[in-house]
């Protein structure tokens, strides 16, 4: 089956979902295959470009052409799922050879992984169409079926957020009129995929870390890891999922319930029956006589309502993120942050690729991981705020987007540019950097600093110095986004780059 649509992402999204017949479970492939490969079928692991002398594309093509024999037992990762061990990658290139097509073809490697899944892994194959969560279909993959060294909770919970990024994309189609309700599952579905995190084994402080990465802080306050933290768990999953403009960012209960109300997303009567996304408050001191207003105690963000029952996903439940159900006009309801998704639902930051966002006036110009030009003199708190502080201009890097907001782009100042800018701005504040985009193929500018072994490493394995350096491939949306080499024997550079390390 030949994959459809206008970029690989979709083409993906479509031939899987063709026979795994799951959303839930082609979202979980499809994020394992980005952690992977970053969706890219010519992919050769990175540390084996420099141990081989090869790029992706001479990699491949020495395959084809049987210029290299050594694909089967080299151990190099390789294509949508890097396979690596020697049996499985036989099996590719014999199946490959057989279909008269390219180690490298992005049909023949999907069709392949759907042979392998049956024949091989039939089980994974029924967890990926049966899975009702992202998180359990990419739980499967990831200690079945990809097998990495590294399987930890972490390691968990990101790929399974890749897999909701793809989920809120592409479920259910992606027309306009149901991009509100997208958001709204997104937000929902991030917060499951953080169930299990708890203070003793130390993974809530990565929940603790999203919130404090966000500036401004609310209230200027930086959160401890011993802090009380399920207001914290909201607005962490609010910026995971790029929605702080509808969803206020706070880490005490009664401030957030004051943010909702200036934002008119405010709902007083508990009795109020909620959907899925809403924020739900709770005050444990209340009577049960009358409608309970209170000081709100606790937080947690409503995933499903079925009949007259609400399951909640709540963050320091117990110490840890978990599920409660209660009734609708439960004793404890002190009310709902209610979260204008449609109309004003925003861009998804940090997770998969995200696309350009449209705006009211047309398309914006900017993606999130782009390094530009910031000429104003003003950055927001929120997206829209009416007035905010002033800073300097420089260059900076887009880490989120607010379509159809005032100050639809979120930046960051690269170090040393001068810049101080840390918030939302104005669209007409942000311009490209003289030079224009950088492609595949381009000699630049290193800066010098840490290069990495993939696109979205956490730690770097050096820090080269600054030099001349060709662009070798690009990965969009990625932590690291360009892979560079260096040209001449001023920098020894060889790996993912950061975007603002780069200059044509």
């Amino acid at each position: 089956m030949a994959p459809t649509g206008n970029n690989t992402e979709a083409r993906i999204w479509n031939h899987l979902k063709g026979w795994i017949l799951n959303d839930y479970g082609v979202a979980a492939l499809m994020g394992n295959l980005y952690a992977e490969s970053g969706l890219n079928p010519r992919n050769l692991q990175n540390s084996y470009e420099k141990r081989l002398s090869y790029t992706d594309d001479t990699y491949t093509a020495a395959v084809d052409s049987g210029a290299y024999s050594g694909f089967v037992r080299d151990a190099a990762g390789y294509g949508l799922a890097q396979w690596t061990y020697w049996s499985r990658k036989e099996a590719l290139l014999a199946y490959v050879k057989a279909a008269g097509a390219s180690v490298g073809d992005l049909e023949a490697q999907l069709d392949f992984l759907r042979k392998e899944l049956a024949e091989s892994y039939p089980s994974i194959l029924a967890a990926l169409k049966s899975a009702k969560s992202v998180r359990e279909a990419s739980d499967v993959i990831l200690t079945k079926y990809e097998r990495p060294a590294d399987q930890s909770e972490n390691v968990k919970i990101k790929r399974a957020g890749y897999g909701q990024t793809y989920l809120s994309k592409y479920a259910g189609g992606s027309s306009a009129g149901k991009e509100g309700e997208t958001m709204r599952q997104k937000f929902v579905s991030t917060a499951a995929s953080y169930i299990g995190c708890k203070e003793a084994d130390g993974t809530h402080r990565q929940i603790i870390d999203i919130y404090n990465g966000h500036k401004p802080l609310a209230r200027g306050y930086a959160m401890k890891y011993t802090d009380a933290w399920c207001a914290t768990f909201v607005s962490a999953m609010a910026i995971k999922c790029g929605l702080t403009d509808i969803i206020p960012t706070e880490c005490g209960c009664g401030q957030m319930i004051q943010l909702f109300q200036k934002l008119g997303a405010w709902q007083e009567n508990d009795a109020h029956v909620p959907q899925p996304g809403d924020v739900i408050f709770y005050d444990w001191d209340n009577s049960g006589v009358g409608d309970n207003t209170g000081w709100p105690d606790h937080v947690g963000i409503v995933e499903s309502v079925n009949g007259s029952d609400i399951k909640v996903i709540e963050g320091n439940m117990s110490d840890a993120v978990g599920r409660r159900t209660l009734k609708v006009n439960g004793r404890y309801i002190r009310g709902y942050g209610v979260p204008k998704f449609k109309g004003g639902s925003s861009s998804s930051a940090g997770t998969g690729t995200p696309a350009p966002a449209p705006s009211a006036g047309g398309s914006l110009a900017f993606r999130v991981g782009d390094v530009v030009q910031f000429t104003g003199s003003t950055h927001y708190a929120n997206a829209n705020a009416a007035s905010g502080p002033a800073c300097k201009p420089g260059k900076a890097k887009v880490t989120a987007i607010s379509k159809n907001s005032k100050h639809p782009y979120h930046l960051i100042a690269v170090s040393g540019s001068g810049s101080t800018v840390y918030g939302w701005v104005d669209a007409s504040t942000v311009q490209a950097i003289a030079g224009g985009a950088i492609s595949v193929g381009d000699t630049v500018q290193f800066a010098g600093g840490p290069h990495y072994t993939s696109a979205n490493a956490a730690s770097s394995s050096s820090s080269p110095k600054a030099g001349l350096a060709k662009v070798t491939a690009i990965s969009k949306g990625a932590k690291h986004p360009y892979h560079v080499v260096h040209t001449n024997g001023q920098s020894s550079v060889y790996g993912w780059v950061d975007a603002d390390r780069v200059t044509k």
